[in-house]
């Protein structure tokens, strides 16, 4: 399955409307409800997994577009290791805020975002305010300019861009490790660190290639 295709089945699974408009902060993804003492979970893990899910959605999206573009084997390999553990984490952390009876983020239709749809992309209808305020997160004026890249330059501007995703990321997750009350999240968050550690390296070392 396309990307892009597999991503509008999951925003759909998860009944995501088609608006990009709960992708950060606080009040973003509807009323927190009350979390009592003994729930075995925290603020700190609803607050990661409702700004983490968001944040994977946009690597997706740029994993998307580099579809049908002229990309070293070794970037594209990154991209799929990227895809395949970040969509699963995405339906794991939103069971979790369904599990806690939490908000769960609006994906909105980034499907869309990918190859090919920016230029359609009615952007009025994005909070990008508040996707810029998620550490690492790009803007809608970033994600159009890799769009417009062309040849050798998007795949530079691509793991540029994915590696300061990636150091938001980390960010976050060690919010969390220091934070957050549900094993299961604190374990995530401790994978994700060591992973995207790895792969900011990798994406550096090829960068410098």
């Amino acid at each position: 399955m396309h990307a892009r295709t597999r991503f509008a089945a999951l925003a759909l699974a998860l009944g995501a409307p088609v608006l990009l408009t709960a992708c950060g902060g606080d009040d973003d993804t509807g009323t927190a409800a009350d979390i009592p003492a003994d729930a075995g979970f925290n603020q700190a893990d609803v607050d990661f997994a409702s700004q983490m899910i968001p944040h994977h959605a946009q690597a997706l999206v740029m994993v998307d577009m580099a579809e049908g573009r002229d990309i070293s084997p070794e970037t594209a390999d990154l991209m799929e290791r990227i895809e395949a553990a970040q969509a699963p984490e995405i339906e794991q952390m939103t069971g979790w805020l369904e599990d806690w009876d939490q908000p769960v983020p609006d994906l909105g239709d980034m499907s869309g975002m990918g190859s090919g749809d920016m230029s359609d992309m009615d952007h009025s209808d994005m909070d990008m305010d508040n996707m810029d305020d998620m550490t690492g997160m790009m803007s809608a004026e970033d994600m159009a300019d890799l769009e417009a890249a062309q040849g050798s330059a998007f795949e530079q501007m691509w793991l540029s861009m994915m590696i300061e995703h990636h150091e938001g990321a980390v960010e976050m997750a060690e919010v969390e490790v220091a934070e957050g009350e549900y094993d299961e999240a604190v374990a995530l968050a401790e994978e994700i660190i060591e992973a995207q550690e790895a792969e900011i390296a990798e994406m550096e070392a090829l960068l410098e290639g």
